[in-house]
């Protein structure tokens, strides 16, 4: 029964939270504390504040630690599951229909019309990384990591997760400061 509690503790506020993780929080609050009474407004407002500190969705942060709470290992991965369940289950009905209708000249259209404006987009984010990257630690850190992520990518054909995992270590040991 408590992992049905935990499911719907989490799906609900993914319904109908509307505007992403932080628009969940106060119906999150309602199920946990008022519904369910796994916690005080203490205790949430605590769990909220450590969520906000760690890096990536809080939302899914939280279920993770409350379901944990509530029902373990089992609790923690249904309640991430419920939080996660509505916008996998809306994008899965989006790209049914999407590949349904693939052939459409509007659906082609559309597709064309898109992918200049995403360009942009990823080019603004790479140029704001550059900027950033440049600022915090100068044009010789900055291209060392340029040049080695561009060759490991293009020309030996890399993972970019090995990437990304070497970028960080290199960061840790000549970037950290002392």
């Amino acid at each position: 029964m408590v992992y049905w509690e935990i499911f719907l503790a989490f799906f609900i506020p993914g319904i109908i939270g509307y505007g992403g993780g932080p628009a969940t929080i106060p119906l999150i609050e309602y199920e946990v504390v008022h519904r369910y009474n796994w916690m005080g407004v203490e205790e949430f407002g605590e769990v909220l504040a450590l969520g906000n500190a760690l890096p990536g969705p809080i939302a899914t942060k939280m279920a993770g630690y409350i379901g944990y709470m509530e029902g373990g290992i089992v609790g923690a991965s249904i309640g991430v599951f419920a939080t996660v369940a509505p916008s996998l289950i809306l994008m899965i009905v989006l790209l049914g229909l999407l590949y349904k209708f693939k052939d459409s000249p509007k659906v082609k259209r559309l597709s064309m019309i898109v992918r200049p404006t995403i360009a942009v987009l990823l080019g603004v984010m790479t140029y704001r990384f550059f900027a950033t990257s440049y600022i915090d630690n100068g044009w010789m850190q900055t291209g060392i990591l340029l040049v080695a992520s561009f060759l490991l990518l293009e020309k030996w054909k890399v993972h970019p997760a090995y990437v990304i995992i070497g970028s960080l270590l290199y960061g840790a040991l000549f970037l950290a400061p002392s």
